[in-house]
């Protein structure tokens, strides 16, 4: 069961790009005050095809795709070296609504890595700095003390970029709006098109 009323969903009603109808329902998240609207499931694999995921906050959206960051020497970075292929899912609860997407994830240039990086709070960027997200951790202090020296470096050198920053834009193949029913008779409108470049063709799907 649902908490409260669903908002209604006419897919005939929906524009030819997807990338519209992802702004029109995002905005209704941030009207409707849902907890967290920017954060997105990320579903990659690597070289043999065994999947893992994890929730990031998405950075941004244009329409290139939507916008993510993480450290290349990541699990997620190391991943998406070997196969670009990415999954995304946003799911926005108390409206019933979810938003998936299929696609592929492009590191974008030193520049706009960099300026993402510079652009974050200084704890973001203290965390960013040590290069070792998804290492093995035999001692939890050593967490504290790597961010003390962390922020040691930044005060010395306020520009300093780590070589190892990622930012990522995932250009979608196929991107699907579910609308959840009471009755579940949930509507399920799929955007695909060949390549990132062709014309997107769409239809739905059985609940």
């Amino acid at each position: 069961m649902f908490a409260g009323p669903l908002p209604g969903f006419d897919p005939a009603a929906a524009p030819d790009d997807p990338s519209e109808l992802f702004l029109e329902w995002f905005t209704d998240a941030l009207r409707d005050r849902v907890p967290e609207p920017h954060a997105m499931t990320v579903a990659s694999a690597d070289e043999r095809g065994a999947p893992s995921a994890r929730v990031l906050i998405m950075k941004d959206f244009t329409p290139r795709g939507w916008w993510f960051a993480t450290t290349t020497t990541s699990r997620k970075g190391r991943e998406l070296a070997v196969n670009p292929a990415v999954a995304l899912l946003f799911h926005w609860g108390p409206q019933g609504r979810q938003v998936r997407v299929r696609g592929t994830a492009e590191l974008a240039g030193p520049d706009l890595c960099a300026a993402d990086y510079l652009a974050r709070p200084l704890e973001s960027r203290v965390a960013g700095l040590h290069g070792r997200q998804s290492d093995p951790l035999t001692d939890p202090a050593e967490v504290d003390r790597e961010a003390d020296r962390g922020r040691q470096r930044l005060e010395r050198d306020p520009g300093l970029v780590p070589a190892d920053w990622g930012l990522y834009v995932v250009s979608p193949a196929e991107v699907e709006f579910w609308q959840a029913d009471p009755d579940r008779r949930h509507t399920r409108l799929r955007y695909s098109r060949a390549g990132h470049e062709g014309a997107w063709e769409r239809g739905l799907l059985w609940p």
